[in-house]
């Protein structure tokens, strides 16, 4: 199903937030609308290890389930180095260092406009950060035990 670009673009956010809470390193997003026929955004990321990859894959899964996007299709060859996860206007790439350096996806696709992955993140670090105030302000506060009370003496 095509989504519209405001819809493609939400959903760029969500595998962003997710490669970002799994500490994915060099994070870009590429708008390839102008380029492609088969999809709007390319997401690149590169993982420390093979370990890392499969948990960066597995997250950005779990945010797409979430936010109820299909999955059109996964490349995941067994210690590649890259995993694909296509979920049609969104494709996400993640790499380890040495094959994202040897197959350059970001000069195959020089004429691509690169989207400002901070800014995508920073709507939702102010949003978390509003959402702590706001605990903070409304939570109760915490008091140390209360005392028993006494117990009454009866009268005779």
């Amino acid at each position: 199903m095509k989504l519209n670009k405001t819809e493609s673009l939400a959903l760029v956010k969500v595998c962003c937030r997710a490669l970002d809470e799994k500490k994915a390193e060099d994070l870009r997003v590429l708008d390839v609308s102008d380029q492609s026929s088969i999809t709007d955004f390319l997401i690149l990321a590169t993982g420390t290890s093979s370990p890392h990859l499969r948990a960066l894959r597995i997250e950005v899964e779990k945010a797409l389930d979430v936010a109820k996007a299909r999955i059109v299709g996964m490349e995941i060859p067994q210690d590649g180095g890259w995993m694909i996860i296509d979920a049609f206007d969104v494709m996400v790439h993640v790499f380890t260092r040495d094959q994202r350096e040897r197959y350059g996806l970001e000069n195959l696709w020089k004429d691509a406009v690169e989207v400002s992955v901070p800014k995508l993140l920073a709507v939702q670090k102010v949003a978390k950060a509003k959402r702590a105030a706001v605990k903070k302000v409304v939570a109760p506060k915490r008091t140390a035990a209360k005392k028993k009370a006494p117990a009454k003496k009866k009268s005779a």
